[in-house]
């Protein structure tokens, strides 16, 4: 009886935390423009699938915000849009939770195809709390691409299922510049209200 009480338990824990070896996972983004609802792959990408759910779970990207977008008026290299918990131009801003391993596209068999989900990061292996979603096929972003000199891409580990409009709407948004940004930064804000598994 008392080892069916542990495996019962141990089921439920893994149940709640999403195991690697689930397929995917779905989460809900309601934003000031609408609904996003993205797919997660545990199974693809693992550490990252983690780290983002550490931050839905914990109600950290309530009240967070997609503050950026590149489009060919602003960036000809890429087109997506940027959010998370960073307030914009605080240059000491720790995330809640340490950086990451980098899982690379190559590693995961991902790319940034349209509506891809990705970590947004400096050097391999600093990404920590901010996101972005690719608009349209962005393949300088994937392994061996051209964004970054060190050839090593950003890291996909989900994919939106639903709300490309409300995507495509925030990266039609007004934008004015800001240090490091010029013209990528969103006149307005927009906010996350809430964020959770579906």
């Amino acid at each position: 009886m008392r080892e069916l009480m542990i495996s019962l338990v141990l089921m439920t824990v893994l149940s709640a935390c999403g195991s690697p070896q689930e397929k995917s996972v779905r989460v809900a983004m309601e934003t000031g423009k609408g609904e996003i609802v993205v797919e997660l792959y545990p199974d693809k990408a693992p550490v990252t699938v983690a780290n983002f759910l550490k931050y839905v779970d914990g109600g950290h990207y309530d009240g967070a915000r997609f503050y950026r977008t590149t489009r060919p008026d602003n960036d000809p290299m890429i087109e997506v849009i940027q959010g998370g918990v960073w307030p914009v131009h605080e240059e000491d801003f720790e995330a809640p939770f340490p950086n990451i391993a980098h899982e690379t596209t190559a590693m995961t068999g991902l790319s940034h195809i349209d509506g891809a989900l990705s970590m947004a990061r400096n050097e391999p292996g600093t990404a920590s709390s901010e996101f972005f979603i690719s608009v349209g096929a962005n393949p300088e972003l994937d392994f061996g691409g051209e964004r970054n000199p060190d050839g090593q891409g950003f890291a996909v580990f989900g994919q939106v299922v639903e709300g490309l409009d409300v995507v495509r709407a925030i990266n039609a948004a007004p934008t004015d510049d800001g240090e490091g940004f010029e013209g990528q930064l969103l006149t307005e804000p927009v906010i996350i209200t809430t964020m959770s598994r579906r």
